[in-house]
């Protein structure tokens, strides 16, 4: 199932309501789903910001694969931006020891079993795989 969303942060309410119907009718267990919701939030809101000067739809497909269930995001029109490699953030340091940013990505690498990055024909595609319980 895929669908493009605006890309602006009010289209979250929509894209929410869309994976929910999916992963109830695929009978996800409630902590699988969040973990993918809080993961899509934070990429989708990722590339509305730092992206912001394209009118592009953000295109969201999800699908489960046997035991995973796999989303895939595809940012048309923008920067090479590799999440899998963006820099490790230390949490073990007080807030005001902390550079600003990443922990939004941090927390998505953490509540996800993989995520993989392409980049091909100025499209950032992310894919994230979460396992499932049952």
């Amino acid at each position: 199932m895929e669908k493009n969303f605006k890309r602006e942060i009010n289209a979250l309410d929509e894209i929410f309501e869309w994976i929910a119907a999916f992963v109830t009718a695929q009978q996800v267990d409630p902590a699988a789903a969040y973990a993918v919701n809080l993961a899509v939030e934070e990429l989708f809101t990722n590339m509305v910001k730092y992206n912001a000067g394209n009118g592009d739809d953000i295109l969201i497909a999800i699908d489960r694969n046997g035991k995973d269930l796999v989303v895939t995001m595809i940012d048309s029109g923008g920067e090479r931006f590799d999440v899998t490699k963006s820099a490790e953030v230390d949490v073990t340091q007080g807030l005001e020891d902390r550079q600003p940013g990443g922990l939004g990505l941090h927390l998505v690498k953490k509540m996800v079993d993989r995520l993989d990055y392409e980049y091909v024909d100025q499209q950032n595609k992310i894919t994230l795989i979460k396992h499932l319980e049952s």
